[in-house]
């Protein structure tokens, strides 16, 4: 049986995944994912967040895991949009704490900027940032990413996806179900298609959110590697808690875009989390 639950938010719908305290008088921790991504990605870190006494929900953007697809574009709006019908079918009104991965920084970057009376800080976990598009191969990794998730999702069809998944389907590290419901999505066609359509819209989500957060927001930013790994791409990742007046970066030695998220890692993820929230 697969974790969480799915819910009803208008004609479809996305299954989230719960952990934590049922009351806490601290904010709901909201969990966006990486393009490709998916609940499960979060799994250790709701389980540390958990032991903090702290409430934290992830979920499946539409299409992607097991909740139904949503409707074109899958762009930025389209995802917050999602989001915020989440959270009001919960009674989640705020406050926030947003943390997102990869891709899922744009989506939380996007949230705050919408919807800032929500939102009390924002983590960014080796996060794309609008920034990212001047790079001079931004765009064309992007599109090769695209391309990738096509011809995946053509393998999964085929069934070729699953020997595949064995192999790349749990890089996070993840252990127990949330690494057999990792492995199995990792080799389904329509993730890998719901995947391709919001990098499709990867520019036009860039573009949505690419203005200035407020500098009062609480903003940390935790990079993988150390502070001499791409560092033309950490000064990007650090910008947004560089122009914050409660900023915080961290770089983690060692640390790969995915297993940032996993066993051995996932404190710096809670330190950040825990930053913004002040404790």
């Amino acid at each position: 049986m697969a974790r969480g639950r799915r819910l009803d938010i208008g004609e479809r719908a996305l299954r989230v995944v719960r952990a934590g305290p049922s009351f806490s008088p601290h904010p709901l921790i909201f969990l966006e994912h990486g393009a490709f991504g998916c609940a499960a990605d979060w799994a250790v870190v709701q389980d540390k967040l958990a032991e903090l006494g702290l409430r934290s929900l992830a979920y499946d953007r539409a299409g992607l895991g097991l909740s139904d697809p949503g409707p074109a574009p899958r762009d930025g709006e389209a995802v917050v949009a999602d989001a915020v019908a989440l959270l009001d079918r919960l009674g989640e009104t705020g406050p926030l704490i947003l943390v997102g991965h990869s891709m899922g920084g744009l989506m939380v970057r996007l949230f705050a900027l919408n919807q800032p009376e929500r939102v009390a800080g924002l983590v960014l976990v080796d996060a794309m940032t609008p920034d990212v598009l001047d790079l001079p191969a931004g765009r064309s990794a992007i599109a090769g990413f695209g391309r990738l998730l096509r011809v995946a999702a053509v393998a999964a069809t085929c069934g070729l996806m699953r020997p595949v998944a064995r192999i790349t389907g749990n890089l996070i590290g993840l252990s127990g179900e949330a690494a057999v419901e990792k492995r199995r999505i990792h080799a389904s066609a329509p993730h890998a298609r719901a995947a391709a359509d919001e990098v499709a819209a990867w520019t036009a989500t860039s573009s949505q959110a690419a203005r200035p957060l407020p500098r009062s927001l609480p903003v940390a930013a935790v990079t993988a590697g150390g502070e001499t790994v791409r560092p033309w791409l950490k000064a990007l990742q650090a910008k947004p808690a560089a122009a914050s007046t409660r900023g915080r970066v961290e770089h983690v030695a060692g640390a790969t875009h995915a297993n940032l998220l996993g066993p051995r890692h996932a404190d710096a993820v809670v330190r950040g989390v825990r930053h913004v929230l002040a404790l």
